[in-house]
C-alpha cells in the first residue's frame, strides 16, 4: 500500500513539473518501482520468512528450556526439603539411640562398679577372717609356747619335783 502511494506521489510530481525539471518521468520510474517491489517480495520469501521462522523456533526452544528449568528447580527444591526433613528425623533417632546407649552404659558401669565393690568387700572380709584365724592360731600357738616356757621356767626355778 505504501508503495502505491509513493508511485502516486511520484506521478503527481511529474505532472506538476515540466519536462527537464527536477524529475524527468519516463518509463524508468515505474520499472524501478516494480524492481523494488520484486526485491521486497524476494527478500521476504528468501530471507525474512526463514529468519523469522528460525527466530520463532529459537524463542520457543528458549521458553521450553526455561519451563523445564523451572520444573527441575521446583523438583530439586522439593527433594532438598524432603531430604532435610529426613536428615532431621535421622538425627533425632540417632540422638535417641546415643542417649539410650549412654544410659545403658551408665547402668552397666554402675552395676559393674557395685559388683566390684561387693567383690572387694567380700575379699576384704575374707582377708579379715583369714587374719583373725591366723591371729587366733598364732595366739593359740603362742599361748601353748608361753605355757611351755612357763613350765620350763618354773621347772628350772623350782625344780622338777615341785612343778
Amino acid at each position: 500500500m505504501t508503495h502505491w502511494t509513493i508511485i502516486l506521489l511520484a506521478t503527481k510530481a511529474v505532472e506538476e513539473t515540466a519536462e527537464g525539471g527536477l524529475f524527468d518521468i519516463n518509463a524508468t520510474l515505474p520499472l524501478m518501482a516494480i524492481q523494488f517491489l520484486i526485491l521486497v517480495a524476494l527478500l521476504n520469501v528468501v530471507f525474512y520468512k526463514p529468519l523469522t521462522k528460525a527466530i520463532d523456533e529459537r524463542s520457543e526452544y528458549v521458553r521450553s528450556q526455561i519451563s523445564q528449568g523451572r520444573e527441575r528447580k521446583e523438583k530439586s527444591e522439593n527433594l532438598a526439603i524432603q531430604y532435610e526433613q529426613e536428615i532431621r528425623e535421622v538425627r533425632k533417632k540417632s540422638q535417641a539411640i546415643i542417649a539410650a546407649a549412654q544410659t545403658e552404659a551408665q547402668k552397666t558401669i554402675a552395676a559393674e562398679s557395685q559388683a566390684a565393690q561387693q567383690e572387694a568387700l567380700a575379699e576384704r572380709q575374707k582377708a579379715a577372717q583369714e587374719i583373725e584365724a591366723q591371729k587366733a592360731e598364732a595366739f593359740g600357738v603362742l599361748e601353748a609356747q608361753v605355757d611351755e616356757l612357763s613350765k620350763q621356767i618354773l621347772t628350772k626355778l623350782l625344780g622338777p619335783e615341785l612343778v
